[in-house]
């Protein structure tokens, strides 16, 4: 018997491009408050329909794990149309099995930048920014390949002894009987040394890395963020930065550094401006958030399961197989999203060339269907690699192995020196659907 067509949208999404600047106002739940117990009380009550998961609320409050949950229980392909005039509806995808196979398949489900890129809203149409991880083959593989040797066997082996040293540096800085945010001391601090590293980038600058880091992925509808005119300003300034680096490197002998690497390579010695605004945008983000945050995630979820950081402290052997379950438990980024270019059927509902397709991580990483308890943390889960964090197919996180010896390095580093690192309060996370990241995370270290 053939298996029926459904369709679970309650209006045709809008034509790309139809959403402009400013977004009318953000349609939210009429509740009481926004505590945890009260949002995580809706979610597990209200019609799916009602939600929209997009919304920040859901993320800095840590919250949308519920809604997931009755989504690949309930509705594992779902359209979202509330709020549709702002990011013109989007599937969510949020079962292993059919996360993988979009993510897999590139020839139907497109990254491409100019039909609104890997983020669940469109790229600005007056600022796109082509980048090789939102474009199709043949470009996005020329271009890829093109950096791929910044993480290479050797490489990587080069880095271990800078990276164990600056780790042993950072580590012994720390303040003792005092509390202080181990977000900006130590996941910052290491992920800015090892970018500025990349890109051979001066270490006395290494913050501006992370601050256009942070303003690439952030909302600027969000009080103290900077407004979209900001932002794109902003990055025309890093624009002109690196490209006062281009220059220099491109009449120069090639180096090791991502710069030099593009200046280059003849498949991206070429790119026009706005290109390799988009790639830097790309290595930088990319080098930074999924090492920053699982820095601080990994803090957080072994002071909340002391189970587990006492088996950690009885085996140091675990350290390897831990740092991919933080990656797995944390899910740095939320989410990447398709276009489809043509009608396809997925997991028995009709998508339609056009939609969005929203491939949601952090919903996979927690898939009952495909790994056992996900929800608890377990420093020595089986097959702890077998995770969604990275991606899958030929987007596959170019810098995933670096990202590992990093995190191995630091836990390495604190099991020699600290018996007790006490975090103080719950973390501020990010408010954002694409970084699950944290802002602040206060901690101490016992005198």
């Amino acid at each position: 018997m053939a298996t029926q067509l459904k369709d679970t949208r309650i209006t045709q999404s809008l034509p790309q491009g139809s959403v402009i600047w400013p977004l009318p106002p953000r349609v939210r739940p009429d509740l009481p408050n926004h505590d945890t117990a009260t949002l995580e009380d809706y979610l597990r009550t209200a019609p799916l329909e009602e939600v929209d998961i997009a919304d920040p609320l859901w993320w800095e409050t840590d919250t949308n794990r519920v809604y997931f949950k009755r989504l690949r229980d309930e509705a594992p392909i779902f359209f979202t149309n509330v709020n549709s005039n702002r990011h013109r509806g989007f599937w969510n995808v949020t079962r292993w099995n059919d996360v993988m196979a979009v993510d897999t398949n590139h020839q139907v489900f497109s990254s491409d930048a100019h039909l609104g890129g890997i983020t669940l809203f469109d790229m600005d149409p007056d600022f796109i920014m082509p980048m090789f991880i939102a474009m199709d083959p043949p470009k996005h593989d020329v271009q890829r390949k093109a950096v791929n040797p910044i993480v290479s066997g050797t490489n990587l082996a080069s880095y271990e002894s800078l990276i164990r040293e600056r780790t042993c540096e950072v580590l012994d800085s720390l303040p003792r009987g005092e509390v202080f945010d181990w977000v900006d001391l130590v996941s910052i601090e290491l992920t800015s040394r090892m970018l500025a590293t990349l890109f051979g980038w001066p270490q006395e600058r290494r913050r501006m890395l992370t601050y256009w880091s942070d303003v690439s992925t952030s909302d600027p509808e969000l009080p103290g963020n900077p407004s979209k005119e900001e932002r794109q300003a902003i990055l025309l300034g890093m624009l002109q930065e690196f490209t006062m680096l281009w220059n220099e490197r491109v009449n120069a002998e090639p180096t090791g550094d991502l710069v030099s690497m593009l200046a280059h390579n003849p498949a991206t010695r070429n790119m026009p401006p706005m290109e390799f605004m988009g790639n830097l945008v790309l290595l930088i983000v990319g080098g930074n958030d999924t090492t920053r945050n699982s820095i601080t995630g990994g803090l957080y979820f072994l002071n909340k399961n002391p189970g587990e950081m006492a088996k950690l402290r009885a085996n140091h052997g675990l350290v390897e197989n831990m740092v991919s379950e933080i990656i797995r438990y944390q899910t740095p980024l939320a989410h990447m999203r398709r276009t489809a270019l043509q009608d396809t059927v997925l997991g028995g509902q009709l998508i339609h060339k056009g939609d969005k397709v929203v491939m949601w991580y952090a919903s996979a990483n927690r898939d009952e269907r495909v790994i056992d308890n996900p929800d608890a943390f377990m420093i020595d889960r089986p097959r702890a690699r077998q995770h969604m964090s990275f991606g899958f197919g030929i987007h596959r996180c170019v810098g995933n192995r670096l990202a590992e010896l990093q995190l191995k390095i630091l836990w390495e580093e604190i099991l020699k020196r600290f018996d007790t690192i006490e975090v103080m309060g719950e973390p501020e996370r990010v408010p954002s659907a694409f970084v699950k990241g944290y802002k602040s995370l206060m901690v101490r270290i016992p005198a």
